[in-house]
């Protein structure tokens, strides 16, 4: 997840303040036990869901400390400490060596895959649909727009979404298909967002570290978002966004201002969460850790790291056996929503 326009200043005076925020520094030899405590302690002072994870951080030392030693190779140190970081759950949280990087999965591995481009590309948009700045677009036979964004780290023009809108703009409603949508950065999020708010409009808050404690945080800094430039297209008509547990990091963002705008409804099912802004650091031996240190709230101050709900009466999961029929029972809940049927 990387920081859009409207919040980078926040993130330089998260820096700044982070700044004086200092303790001492230990050193760490560059064997396994170094790098294991190396780990271990840049986690312990930086990482922000520890309270909200219920993690006994001190625990998990204990746990994985046992397991290390001096003569193992790196490879063996790698995948326990690897292990070690999977205790927080966080698909922001890697460890990369020359040789492999880790990566939490069960955040959405655990889950029934929600979503068939296959299937949505065949049987309602027949294989013809237009492309432009990472999303697919088309109109669908009952008079709605359809647009597929597959990542948040496909740049957004301007102008794109100008013509991606203006060919939509005789629809009566628009679905925007975020379901596997990993995230990217938070730029896309702010320019797509800024078609449909006509005011400047509170995007969520950012909390940053002010010390080593688990609790010592700042106080949650308002961020806001800014309607698109005047000239530009906007859209007002009702608004389905298709989200599901792999809508995750940037993706989860724009739901998370997204479900407060009138007229947009968030269809599917929970979504894979991951409110946190990364940050990396290194270890002795080169290897490098990203990991969850900022926490960014949703509009209303909530936390959004465990994922967002489907807007009321609107959960609904993709039935395996309509899809083997031709039908996504997720894409079919949206056009019946938007056409009132």
């Amino acid at each position: 997840m990387n920081i859009g326009k409207t919040a980078s200043y926040i993130l330089s005076a998260v820096l700044a303040l982070s700044a004086c925020a200092c303790h001492t520094i230990e050193e760490w030899d560059d064997n396994p036990r170094g790098n294991f405590e190396a780990l271990w302690t840049i986690l312990d002072e930086h990482y922000c869901f520890f309270a909200e994870k219920g993690i006994d951080w001190n625990e998990v030392h204990n746990t994985y400390s046992a397991k290390i030693s001096n003569n193992m190779t790196s490879t063996e140190l790698f995948y326990v400490c690897a292990d070690m970081l999977n205790e927080l759950r966080d698909g922001h949280t890697n460890l990369s060596s020359s040789f492999n990087t880790s990566y939490y999965r069960k955040w959405w591995s655990d889950y029934p895959d929600d979503y068939s481009e296959r299937l949505i590309e065949q049987y309602y948009l027949n294989f013809n649909f237009l492309s432009t700045s990472g999303i697919d677009y088309a109109i669908l036979p009952q008079n709605i727009g359809y647009m597929r964004y597959s990542s948040f780290a496909n740049p957004v023009g301007e102008s794109n979404l100008d013509q991606i809108l203006f060919y939509l703009t005789t629809c009566d409603g628009l679905i925007i298909d975020i379901r596997n949508n990993g995230g990217g950065a938070l730029t896309n999020v702010e320019t797509l967002v800024a078609r449909f708010i006509t005011e400047r409009s509170l995007a969520g808050y950012i909390s940053h570290k002010t010390g080593p404690g688990h609790n010592d945080f700042s106080k949650p800094f308002p961020f806001y978002y800014e309607p698109a430039a005047k000239g530009r297209i906007m859209w007002g008509k009702p608004v389905a966004i298709l989200a599901g547990r792999g809508t995750f990091s940037a993706a989860n963002n724009f739901v998370s201002i997204m479900q407060y705008i009138p007229n947009v409804k968030i269809v599917g099912t929970t979504t894979g969460g991951g409110s946190g802004m990364p940050f990396s650091s290194e270890l002795p031996n080169g290897w490098s850790v990203r990991f969850s240190a900022c926490s960014i709230l949703d509009p209303k101050g909530q936390t959004t790291e465990f994922g967002i709900e489907p807007s009321e009466g609107c959960r609904i999961g993709l039935d395996p056996q309509a899809a083997i029929n031709g039908h996504d029972t997720i894409l079919d809940f949206a056009i019946g929503m938007l056409t009132g049927i």
